[in-house]
């Protein structure tokens, strides 16, 4: 689940089987009941067709972890922790950064630093649609050292100056799910 959108689905899928939860989070749900195996494969069916899966590789449900903390942090967080990355995730899924690192790159074929800054430029893009903050309140915001150190990463992913981005008439912008999936 990497938004509002999905939890609200997995909410609704749980509901028409009657089941109930203790917490639905993004990735993670806590169901109450013990579930019987049909029960279990019709919730797998139906968040199928709802275009999510149901994770059972403890290793898989991880890498969401990760992926819905970097998700939730550059997209619902107005500010930014001002600790390290690194501790802050480490801190908040109880795993060691470096482990957490290796599992990533591994399985995802870029390293989380890489994830997380294709999110940023997502939001920086958004931002600058909203068109509410300047260039130098979304540079404050999403934690980068200066303007010039937003503009540097945002050509060097988009190829485009922030500037020039926000005079295009087709504002190329991608959805949550396809960050760091092409």
């Amino acid at each position: 689940m990497v938004s509002n959108r999905c939890k609200m689905m997995v909410h609704d899928e749980l509901k028409k089987l009657g089941l109930h939860y203790f917490s639905l989070e993004l990735g993670v749900v806590d169901i109450k009941e013990d579930i019987s195996e049909e029960q279990r494969q019709a919730f797998k069916t139906s968040l199928v067709r709802s275009g999510l899966e149901l994770m059972d590789d403890k290793r898989a449900m991880l890498i969401e972890r990760i992926r819905n903390v970097v998700i939730e942090l550059v997209h619902h967080t107005e500010e930014m922790p001002k600790m390290k990355f690194s501790d802050f995730l480490s801190q908040k899924l109880d795993y060691n950064y470096t482990y957490l690192a290796n599992l990533f790159s591994e399985t995802e074929g870029m390293t989380i630093e890489h994830f997380m800054l294709l999110h940023k430029i997502e939001r920086v893009k958004e931002l600058i649609l909203y068109d509410e903050l300047n260039l130098t309140e979304i540079s404050y915001q999403l934690n980068y050292s200066s303007v010039a150190a937003l503009s540097n990463q945002f050509k060097k992913i988009t190829g485009l100056t922030p500037s020039f981005f926000k005079q295009l008439k087709d504002k190329k912008r991608i959805t949550l799910e396809e960050v760091g999936n092409m």
